[in-house]
């Protein structure tokens, strides 16, 4: 089985996917766009080979991959980083390679056609409207009712997203979205915001997995002081209040036509108890959220992603122990990191249930936090208990503090 997988070290979880390639019989001739030095050592010893390639640029990639893709007789071609899905489903289909079509892979990569297709369906999906100017905004705006959301056509994570609840208030958000050619413009949802994430084999889930923000990722993007913070579910399927969720995601992968592969997905649950869709993205969550799932059931999801794309099957056994919280942190004020307060009290409520522990060393400069989810670094936790879990979460959020200065 040879696998052109593209993207094998960027985002850091795609070193684990090309492991859990390796690790399964593949051979995986991998596509990056720096020299092939420059990816990490334990990387590169699971490659049959590499390839250079801009692709970040679809045009350019094709016309340098095709040839390469058609000599080496690849099986497969996988991709698990959202800007370059559809680079893989266009190979895939020049050179009639199993997998999802670029129709299908755009349904989850475009919101405002996923959207399209999920009402088309008869699934609650947010009032939408797909936008190009200004005045289309504020038409939109008018007819669906404020308060609205903006976000890209194919963005991912909360880049360029914002909840707007007023004419006056577009007229400022529209001034930081002028490199913007079109937008998604749709109705806010009030209440609580989770994942749905899987991996299917021909459209059946065989693995899932449910996580909630806390706050919304809108509000944590724009709000600096903000420790965003999210829980992956033991065993989603012991907590009620996130059933419907679940069913709306089964649904949702059926009417978009998923194959086989990693999908992660928001939904909202209102104060009334109704689950609405968010959006959809035919790729791996970032965040940490893989290494949650692995830490929540014990087992190896990069290599049950892998065996699924390579041989349709999934072999792994979650055992559904552990809550899972990761808690992302921002220095308080500005320059180098020169204090941390908390973390040994941290240590001692959590015991071997922190995980993980990786801040911005004193003295390294702080990050810039518009920039990355990560922040200046993270913690994560663990237990069985639901509310021990949540409340050393809180305490990471309330209670581990950096200083710059």
């Amino acid at each position: 089985m040879k696998v052109l997988f593209l993207s094998p070290h960027y985002p850091e979880e795609m070193q684990g996917f090309t492991r859990g390639l390796a690790e399964v019989g593949a051979e995986v001739y991998a596509v990056g766009d720096v020299p092939e030095g420059q990816l990490p050592a334990h990387v590169r010893r699971h490659l049959s080979g590499y390839i250079q390639a801009p692709i970040l640029e679809e045009g350019r990639a094709l016309a340098d991959l095709l040839p390469i893709a058609e000599r080496l007789g690849v099986d497969r071609i996988e991709c698990l980083w959202e800007p370059c899905v559809l680079l893989a489903a266009s190979l895939r289909e020049r050179l009639g390679i199993p997998g999802m079509s670029r129709d299908t892979v755009m349904g989850f990569r475009d919101k405002t056609l996923m959207k399209q297709r999920l009402r088309a369906a008869g699934l609650r999906v947010p009032r939408f409207a797909r936008v190009e100017s200004a005045s289309e905004c504020f038409e939109a705006a008018e007819a669906i009712g404020y308060p609205v959301v903006i976000k890209p056509i194919s963005g991912a994570g909360s880049a360029d997203t914002y909840r707007i609840d007023s004419a006056r208030g577009m007229e400022k958000v529209l001034r930081h979205l002028g490199h913007l050619d079109e937008a998604n413009l749709e109705e806010f949802i009030e209440g609580d915001e989770f994942t749905y994430d899987t991996v299917s084999i021909d459209g059946e889930p065989r693995y899932e997995s449910v996580s909630r923000y806390y706050p919304k990722p809108m509000e944590g993007r724009h709000n600096e002081w903000i420790s965003p913070a999210q829980l992956t579910y033991a065993d989603p399927y012991a907590q009620p209040e996130i059933a419907g969720g679940i069913a709306l995601g089964r649904q949702v992968l059926k009417a978009l036509g998923m194959g086989t592969g990693f999908t992660h997905m928001e939904w909202f649950r209102k104060p009334d108890g109704e689950v609405v869709f968010g959006e959809i993205a035919a790729r791996a969550p970032g965040g940490k959220l893989v290494d949650a799932m692995n830490y929540a059931s014990d087992f190896d999801i990069f290599r049950e992603w892998a065996r699924a794309a390579c041989w349709r099957s999934f072999e792994g056994a979650p055992k559904r122990r552990y809550h899972v919280a990761a808690v992302f942190k921002r220095a308080l004020g500005r320059g180098r990191i020169k204090g941390v307060v908390g973390l040994d009290a941290l240590r001692r409520r959590c015991g071997p249930g922190l995980l993980a522990c990786e801040l911005t060393p004193l003295g390294e400069p702080r990050r810039d936090w518009l920039n990355t989810l990560i922040g200046d670094g993270y913690v994560m936790l663990r237990h069985p208990d639901l509310g021990e879990a949540l409340a050393m979460m809180w305490q990471a959020v309330t209670d581990l503090k950096l200083y710059a200065g």
